[in-house]
């Protein structure tokens, strides 16, 4: 697939030539790695700027930092037919048409999501020429919103749900997506190329998806926001699973404003998925109208301190946050720990083996992949061990396929267990008995060294109570350990998004904490 190279940096004005280009100059508008939504919706507005200009654009920056330069690896595939798209929606701007906030705006998906065109592969070999008939959901309300499909991110291969000892960012298709802060390190997962790309401007938005974290973690380890919907706000169908209970895709982007116009154009309810019709009643159409800088006065946010702890220097950062978020108007109730805490984990990992082999059987048939089992796909590892578990092996499928059905009594008290226990008996409990608007915790540990021996090395999180509860949550930017970004999470109750948006983009205001990528090759001893 052709992505012509051109520069590092390219200013939105500036001629496109296959060269370097020059730093900004004084007084120009924007940098392309640096453009919110609103700033690009302006330009094109204005004249300044066609969807086809600006879609030529990302690709020749995704060329020179994506499969040139320092080689991020983000991006795992290029829509065909991305300029063909800018092209049809510059002619509708012509005729007077816009569509909304995301006409003519570039975003990339995680490579477990549906879009014709492209591949659908979970990152796996096995699905490398799986490609669906139809759109997901959420692809179709993006084409509505007039948005460009740019093309697809790299991901930890199926969604983190293989191995026990997984590297995160890592796939058989698309290899291992680099940390665009120290190039060593890792993006985390399962959502690396999504933070990627935002983290380093291959474009303004992405698509992630989690079931635990892997919205929230390469959000705050490649220094963006995250939003981590209530599960069913965001269908999930043609969307590669893991578990009903916990999966939903959200937003990635590198402003909360701009991560808020994203979920306005996701966010809707589908037949096909029914937990979207528990969240009908709580649709919004415009979450950027929720964007409030004073909306931390007055605001009740309690710290869940039993989620901290692991690491120093993230800790300083946090007591940074408490600060901050006080001088901004805040009631600080601390702690404000989970009754339940370290009581649900073992619950919803029960629940997430049990759940896998249906939900994914369901999605190959469903999409006509290929290969319709979890015993072919297991097969399909081993018979191309060489690539596929050349660094680690794939248990978590082993175990996955030894459950039994859903009508299980051991299933049923799993997923019984874990939805109270982070939820009603976790955070709406907390919630309650100090009348919080919020949680707040660390999102996790500064990003670590890329290490396909060992695999992933997690000091500690603060998202699972969120991700199990099937609760929003959203990770903001806050500080930085040893130029390594570091992200505060904040939690709130189902369908609570509009508040933490609020909340989250006051304290985005407030602190300016983000550092753009430095792209060091490795941090000095």
């Amino acid at each position: 697939m052709h992505r012509p190279a051109l520069c590092l940096l390219i200013l939105l004005l500036a001629a496109c030539a296959h060269e370097a280009v020059p730093p900004p100059a004084a007084g120009s508008p924007f940098a392309l790695d640096d453009a919110s939504v609103a700033e690009l919706q302006a330009a094109m507005r204005d004249g300044r700027l066609s969807a086809r200009q600006l879609t030529t654009l990302y690709l020749e920056r995704i060329a020179a930092l994506d499969d040139d330069g320092p080689r991020l690896n983000a991006v795992i595939e290029i829509n065909p037919d991305a300029l063909a798209e800018a092209e049809r929606l510059d002619a509708e701007r012509t005729a007077g048409r816009v569509r909304g906030p995301l006409h003519g705006i570039p975003v990339l998906l995680k490579d477990n999501i549906d879009a014709t065109g492209m591949a659908n592969s979970a990152g796996s070999l096995a699905l490398a020429e799986h490609r669906p008939a139809r759109d997901a959901h959420l692809v179709a309300r993006l084409r509505e919103a007039g948005a460009v499909i740019l093309g697809k991110t790299n991901l930890s291969e199926w969604a983190n749900f293989r191995s026990t000892r997984s590297v995160s960012g890592w796939s058989g298709r698309g290899g291992q997506t680099r940390n665009p802060y120290v190039l060593d390190r890792n993006p985390c997962g399962s959502s690396a190329g999504s933070g990627v790309a935002v983290a380093a401007g291959l474009a303004p938005l992405a698509v992630g998806t989690e079931t635990n974290g892997s919205i929230i973690c390469p959000a705050a380890v490649n220094g963006v926001v995250g939003i981590k919907p209530t599960v069913g706000l965001v269908s999930r169908h043609g969307i590669i699973p893991i578990s009903p209970s916990q999966d939903t895709a959200g937003p990635m982007a590198q402003r909360v404003a701009d991560a808020a116009a994203l979920l306005g154009a996701l966010a809707g309810a589908d037949p096909r998925d029914p937990a979207t019709e528990a969240a009908e009643a709580h649709l919004v159409p415009d979450y950027t109208a929720f964007l409030d800088a004073d909306a931390l006065r007055g605001a009740r946010i309690g710290v869940m301190r039993k989620a901290m702890g692991f690491h120093s220097e993230v800790d300083r950062v946090m007591e940074a946050s408490i600060a901050a978020l006080r001088a901004a108007g805040a009631e600080i109730v601390d702690p404000a720990d989970l009754p339940s805490h370290g009581r649900f984990g073992k619950h919803a990992f029960e629940v997430l083996l049990y759940e896998f082999r249906p939900a994914l059987e369901d999605y190959l048939a469903d999409s006509g992949a290929p290969l319709r089992t979890l015993e072919a796909l297991m097969a399909f590892n081993t018979a191309h061990a060489e690539h596929e578990l050349r660094w680690f092996g794939q248990e978590l499928f082993e175990m996955a396929a030894k459950k039994g059905p859903l009508t299980e009594a051991a299933y049923l008290e799993a997923r019984d267990s874990a939805r109270r226990l982070a939820g009603r008996e976790g955070i709406d409990a907390a919630m309650d008995a100090h009348r919080l608007d919020a949680l707040l915790t660390t999102a996790v540990g500064p990003a670590w060294p890329i290490d396909p021996v060992n695999g992933d090395h997690f000091l500690g999180a603060g998202y699972s109570a969120a991700a199990v509860a099937g609760y929003p949550s959203i990770t903001v930017p806050a500080g930085e350990v040893h130029g390594l970004p570091v992200g505060v999470v904040f939690i709130g109750r189902a369908f609570s998004e509009p508040r933490l948006i609020a909340l989250a983009h006051a304290f985005e205001q407030a602190t300016r904490a983000r550092q753009p990528p430095r792209l060091l090759p490795t941090l000095a001893p």
